[in-house]
């Protein structure tokens, strides 16, 4: 008798892991039947009972998952730092915000309280270079590619968080606005501009009269920036 292929649900609504899943779902389309979630309103009780998951995977997730959801379903939820340090949202930006350049990916059980759940595993995650989107890239190739696979091989036991906690606020649209950096420096100008610079993300930005000029495609050589800028009438 054939075997029954299990399900696995992808939930996420970013470009860089909607691409990268179609190549998870070719690499184990003979072990797993794959289907993408791409909005809140998708995520049903009703769906995911009847396709019944061995796992739903949430990345780059920006909603409160159901809790009918998670009590019945093993959901697990990606995020770029080392917890228990740095729960909450904004995490790329508030670690570079400190001068964090070395972090971790956290694979977690989702739980009640925001990213407290219990630990599969961790991952390395270098984010001393590149723009906030070069960075997602490379977070969710890390993610898709290493840290799933050993989910879908193998079976992962999480154990609880230990270490002190640390929470993140999420970011404002206004906390973009350059004038807001202290101690203003060369690092610290690229380190701002690139940490915003993502489709979805306000881009770093100065006011000037009634215009707004927002700033993007840092590069730093030595102890100077360059890159783009748009000036758009101030709302």
């Amino acid at each position: 008798m054939k075997d029954i292929k299990k399900n696995i649900i992808i939930a996420t609504i970013k470009e860089w892991n909607i691409e990268n899943y179609f190549k998870l779902k070719q690499t184990f389309s003979n072990k797993y039947n794959f289907h993408l979630i791409t909005s809140k309103e998708e995520l049903t009780e009703f769906l995911v009972q009847k396709l019944d998951p061995k796992y739903i995977f949430f990345l780059h997730w920006s909603w409160i998952i159901p809790k009918e959801v998670y009590k019945n379903f093993e959901c697990v939820v990606f995020h770029m730092t080392d917890l228990p340090f740095g729960r909450g949202g904004s995490p790329l930006q508030n670690l570079l915000i400190k001068g964090i350049y070395q972090t971790k990916i956290s694979a977690i059980k989702v739980s009640e309280t925001v990213d407290a759940g219990d630990i599969y595993l961790k991952e390395d995650l270098d984010i001393s270079t590149g723009s906030a989107k070069e960075i997602f890239t490379k977070a969710s190739k890390l993610t898709i590619e290493k840290m799933i696979p050993q989910f879908l091989n193998t079976t992962l036991t999480p154990k609880k968080q230990s270490g002190k906690v640390v929470t993140f606020k999420r970011r404002k649209p206004y906390q973009s606005n350059l004038a807001s950096l202290e101690n203003i420096s060369i690092p610290k100008l690229y380190d701002f501009i690139r940490m915003l610079d993502a489709d979805g993300y306000p881009k770093a930005f100065m006011e000037l009269d009634k215009y707004k000029i927002e700033f993007s495609s840092i590069q730093k050589e030595n102890d100077t920036l360059s890159g783009k800028f748009k000036v758009v009438i101030n709302e």
